[in-house]
């Protein structure tokens, strides 16, 4: 891991220039940027729209952890960030490199490449494979060698690099203190990293759930009604949008990464365990059993209904390396909050909560 380590420092010293496509800025937002107070540390949940033909069984998504003052030494390694970083994303995976998780830089984990003024305006499915594959030839040889023939390896590497090209991507946002962060790094850099990841019961919702908990000892538990013990990216943003109702100290903040315009398909709405089990089978279920089907209804009603923020605030990369500024909540629904993006007092925009 000595030459990813060597990349990644020289990668992550480079500054941060002006975004082309996904980086136009609301000009209201800009004439914020000179309210300058100093900025705080957060940790995000990402809950990401599932895609491609397997949505239509597993309409959960996936989840991952954004911390924008935590920044990755490795894929293996983290480390606290150094100025004009922006943070780094963390998730569990299956069946990449034996590894339980792994910590990829926001812009490469979103977009493939190592600054934004790189993020292409749009994407097609060539394009995709591409700039994956010369990142990974660049970077990731040591996870993601190339096979004897010298193309690609299969495999879910490709879930490390450029995933707002698939799917749009929510983010939930808390507080978190430079005690907290030091402390998430030395846990995770000192513990094995032996893949564990079991569908059921230790998949991506699981390590988003446990290490907010670590922030919020309790914030999120399994949800053993909605979604039958089973962790989703949904109820994991159930869970912590509740916690915030009742904890308005945490300061949670919603936004939305966009999936980049282009002719690749578009990725579908996330659901929970019961509702896609009465979205998909509801008229079967009822003529089998209207008890069970009763009981599943109840279940999603009362502890499984969640909406995903309508109209939030995007991400701006562009504004990422200002962190002495503070920003208020955007009056108008389309404009972009700079990173990081929880720097408000606590509100829960529309949709953000439980309907």
């Amino acid at each position: 891991m000595r030459a990813q380590e060597r990349h990644w420092r020289q990668s992550d010293a480079r500054a941060f220039g002006p975004m082309s496509g996904c980086g136009q800025i609301v000009a209201s937002v800009c004439l914020l940027l000179l309210l300058s107070v100093s900025a705080r540390a957060s940790v995000a949940v990402l809950v990401e729209q599932p895609y491609g033909g397997l949505s239509r069984i597993n309409p959960a998504g996936h989840s991952a952890v954004y911390l924008d003052h935590v920044c990755a030494e490795s894929p293996v390694k983290l480390r606290a960030c150094r100025e004009g970083e922006v943070g780094v994303v963390i998730s569990r995976y299956d069946g990449i490199d034996k590894y339980d998780w792994l910590a990829m830089p926001l812009v490469t984990y979103l977009y493939a490449v190592d600054s934004p003024d790189q993020i292409p305006e749009t994407m097609d499915r060539a394009g995709e494979i591409q700039i994956r594959d010369r990142y990974r030839r660049a970077h990731l040889e040591e996870i993601a060698p190339d096979l004897p023939d010298g193309k690609a390896p299969s495999g879910n590497w490709y879930e490390l690099v450029g995933s707002a090209y698939d799917r749009t991507i929510y983010g939930f946002s808390v507080k978190t203190t430079p005690d907290q962060d030091a402390e998430l790094i030395a846990v995770f850099n000192d513990r094995k990293n032996v893949e564990r990841y079991n569908g059921a019961f230790i998949n991506c919702a699981d390590f988003a759930r446990v290490t907010i908990n670590r922030f919020y000892p309790h914030a999120i538990r399994r949800n053993f009604i909605g979604d039958f013990g089973i962790t989703s990216p949904k109820s994991v943003a159930r869970g912590l949008a509740h916690y915030a109702a009742k904890h308005p100290e945490a300061g949670l903040q919603v936004f939305v990464i966009p999936q980049v315009k282009g002719e690749l398909p578009r990725s579908h709405p996330i659901e929970g365990v019961s509702e896609s089990l009465l979205k998909k089978y509801g008229l079967p279920l009822v003529v089998l059993s209207p008890t069970t089907t009763a009981a599943i209804l109840v279940a999603y009603i009362s502890h499984d209904r969640f909406a995903m923020p309508k109209d939030a605030p995007q991400l701006d990369l562009h504004e990422a390396e200002i962190k002495s500024v503070q920003v208020p909540t955007p009056i108008a629904p389309s404009g972009r909050v700079p990173l990081p993006p929880a720097n408000v007092s606590a509100t829960t925009p529309s949709g953000g909560v439980p309907e």
